[in-house]
């Protein structure tokens, strides 16, 4: 079949609803936009016009992935960390160069990551249905595995409260196949769990949720967002954090998606507003931008699904986003909370 051919049988069909599924269709690549300001960052609200810049625009800086999860900063080092989870590697990028490396592999399927308190690395781990933290030698020591004698499920991603606390989820969806995993029988419910940083203890701190999955602190830690990934549609679910930080109260649903895609990822800025990688479907694949009410402000259109994100950069304005096969970077005039 012709290339014209080609072109008229996609439009006739109706499978080309836009000039972007045409061009992917053909297997034509993403191109970055040729001017200022781009225009897939998009603002739905004035209000998100003071986090963007006129003089930015969305930078492909990797590709070759599988599946792209877990990003984490390391502004000590100028580098980001990300997990492509199916190829069973952590990859790195370097600020400086620009050059793309494979950080650790095997990774145990390796998907959310984070530093704690003290900058060591913390990863939840599918395939080892573990949660670690890869010490400054380079030993990596486990920090959960296990809760009430059961092996936990897949955790999923991870945050680190400034008490030192270790805030993590664990969904099935690791050990539902063994594209990202292995097959494994669940023993828990897809919990919310916190370690305590004095004694390692892991306590259940939301024993109710259909599958959670990306989570993040408000900036005042005073509320806990978290994905409720195995509802129709998908939530993000605020709670208060409450008893010195050790507890949650008041469920409610902070973001509720609708028919409009779904979140995976998420990290807040500053102002209390959420950053939250989106997608599954034409015209959702991104990131979406939340205030604090929880009201839809701003819009980064991406090529693809978008799992997962986090704020670096010297000032924390540079928003890297991790989509499926490939991670992109926009800086912002927003400022990421100094953690995640």
């Amino acid at each position: 079949m012709s290339v014209t051919t080609r072109r008229r049988f996609l439009l006739s069909a109706g499978a080309a609803a836009s000039a972007a599924v045409v061009s992917r269709a053909l297997g034509q690549q993403w191109q970055p936009s040729q001017r200022y300001p781009d225009p897939l960052v998009r603002s739905i609200d004035p209000t998100f016009n003071k986090y963007k810049l006129g003089l930015a625009k969305i930078e492909k800086i990797a590709d070759g992935c599988r599946w792209s999860e877990g990003p984490v900063w390391f502004g000590d080092g100028r580098y980001l960390l990300w997990s492509d989870i199916p190829n069973n590697r952590i990859m790195k990028w370097d600020e400086e160069t620009g050059a793309v490396t494979v950080f650790r592999k095997p990774s145990n399927n390796s998907n959310g990551n984070t530093r704690d308190r003290q900058g060591r690395l913390v990863t939840c781990e599918h395939d080892a249905r573990r949660v670690t933290r890869t010490n400054y030698d380079g030993t990596i020591t486990v920090i959960a595995d296990t809760f009430d004698g059961k092996p936990l499920n897949s955790p999923n991603d991870v945050v680190v409260k400034s008490d030192g606390s270790i805030w993590f989820t664990d969904p099935p969806f690791g050990i539902l196949g063994y594209y990202e995993g292995h097959v494994a029988k669940p023993e828990l419910s897809t919990n919310v769990y916190r370690v305590d940083p004095r004694d390692g203890k892991v306590t259940a701190v939301i024993t109710d949720i259909n599958r959670p999955n990306g989570l993040t602190f408000s900036p005042d830690e005073k509320i806990l967002y978290v994905v409720e990934g195995g509802g129709t549609p998908r939530t993000i679910n605020g709670y208060d954090v409450v008893d010195d930080g050790t507890k949650l109260a008041n469920k409610r649903a902070a973001v509720t998606a609708e028919d409009k895609g779904s979140a995976d990822g998420l990290r807040c800025d500053v102002d209390g507003n959420l950053w939250c990688g989106w997608g599954t479907g034409e015209g959702l694949d991104g990131v979406s931008i939340f205030n604090p009410g929880g009201k839809l402000i701003g819009r980064i259109d991406l090529p693809e699904r978008c799992a997962n994100l986090t704020f670096g950069g010297k000032y924390r304005n540079r928003l890297f986003m991790v989509a499926s096969t490939s991670v992109f970077s926009l800086y912002t005039n927003a400022q990421g909370v100094p953690y995640a």
